[in-house]
């Protein structure tokens, strides 16, 4: 619970003993106690104060949604990033759009473009969009490879 293992939790007893005194020693096991006892008692009292006013609310929260342990920042990132791209693509797309139905006497080449880009519909991926590519390509039942020099 402290990170105090039980050679160590031996010592602390020993220390105690000899600083303490067989003699208070009782007394401030006791003390020690209580006070575990109270601090116990606080934190019942502190949960049902919550759940009093939170109400039906409070036993409806996903709690293992909230856990800040789930949240991978390499993900959010990467996340973030393709979205951001996707977006600043289709201004682009929109963006160009406007512009070859706005000029009016180059409709016989916007005109070819089209059909040049319906014919041909892929576009440039991401660089992003093609990491997500490989991740999706990658056998998971195969092991991550891992490096031990670079850790």
């Amino acid at each position: 619970m402290f990170g105090i293992n039980g050679t160590e939790m031996v010592i602390l007893v020993v220390v105690a003993l000899v600083v303490i005194g067989p003699k208070r020693l009782p007394e401030y096991a006791q003390k020690l106690r209580d006070f575990v006892r109270q601090m116990r008692r606080m934190a019942e009292g502190a949960k049902d104060s919550v759940r009093r006013d939170f109400g039906d609310d409070f036993k409806d929260v996903d709690w293992q949604k909230l856990d800040p342990r789930q949240y991978d920042p390499r993900r959010i990132v990467r996340e973030a990033l393709v979205e951001e791209d996707a977006a600043i693509r289709e201004s682009k797309r929109q963006e160009r759009a406007s512009q070859e139905s706005s000029s009016p006497e180059s409709s016989g080449a916007a005109l070819s473009i089209e059909t040049d880009t319906e014919a041909a519909p892929t576009r440039e991926k991401s660089p992003i969009e093609r990491f997500q590519a490989q991740i999706d390509q990658r056998d998971r039942s195969a092991a991550a490879p891992f490096d031990p020099e670079a850790t």
